[in-house]
């Protein structure tokens, strides 16, 4: 078995990771290819359903591969690229990964709950109904991403700028928006108590569905003249 795994590696370039292209991989595998060392890209492979916590996987990158339920659960996972996969329900509660790179992928239901997210970056990718509560890091983008109903829990956006980022229906409890600039966006119906929102520009989000005990919180944000009729229309106000 082992030399079946490493005989389909395609070691190319010194500069390149070494490629396993098309493979079904199961947790004890993925524990021999990380033992070996050295980073390696992932085409194509099933890893569905994969137990493999706590493994050093650093640099690793994962194209359109099957991740759905994989257990990475404390896994190091720094510097690791993540293009078209599949990674629902995916394990990854407590793993690092710091200046991560996700890309066009499906992760909805992910747990990643006090996972280390330092410069990770979320782009066109599915975190519908994900937990990251709890998460550790800062400076961790989100771009065309949708965050419907996830768990963010205390998570800082301040200082950011959110582009096209639906945060419908998401618990939001304690975020900090300080001067976030939502361009796109949608916090309708979110949870946002105890949030913080003192100089965000919210002009660019969705703001319905907001209920007469958070309107104190947008205190000192910047919403548009239209966003605030809808304001009062929806807390049941009508201007004279």
């Amino acid at each position: 078995m082992q030399d079946d795994l490493f005989a389909s590696r395609d070691i190319g370039h010194d500069s390149a990771p070494a490629a396993i292209s098309g493979r079904a991989l199961e947790g004890g595998e993925l524990a021999e290819l990380a033992r070996a060392g050295g980073a390696l890209h992932l085409i194509d492979c099933d890893l569905a359903h994969a137990d493999a916590p706590e493994l050093d996987l650093t640099g690793w990158s994962f194209e359109r591969c099957d991740l759905r339920h994989v257990r990475l659960a404390g896994a190091r996972l720094e510097r690791t690229r993540w293009q078209s996969c599949r990674a629902a329900f995916a394990d990854l509660r407590g793993a690092d990964l710091t200046d991560a790179r996700f890309v066009s992928s499906d992760c909805n239901n992910a747990i990643l709950r006090g996972a280390r997210l330092d410069g990770a970056a979320f782009t066109g990718c599915k975190l519908t109904g994900a937990d990251l509560s709890d998460v550790r890091g800062m400076d961790t983008t989100f771009e065309e991403t949708l965050l419907i109903s996830a768990k963010l829990t205390g998570h800082s956006f301040r200082k950011q700028t959110l582009r096209r980022v639906d945060l419908g229906q998401a618990d939001l409890r304690k975020c900090d928006f300080r001067e976030a600039v939502l361009e796109g966006c949608s916090l309708r119906d979110a949870n946002v108590v105890g949030a913080r929102f003192d100089s965000a520009d919210l002009r660019g989000a969705d703001l319905g569905g907001l209920r007469l005990i958070d309107a104190n919180l947008f205190r000192g944000a910047i919403i548009s003249r239209e966003q605030a009729a809808q304001l009062l229309a929806d807390l049941g106000l009508r201007l004279g």
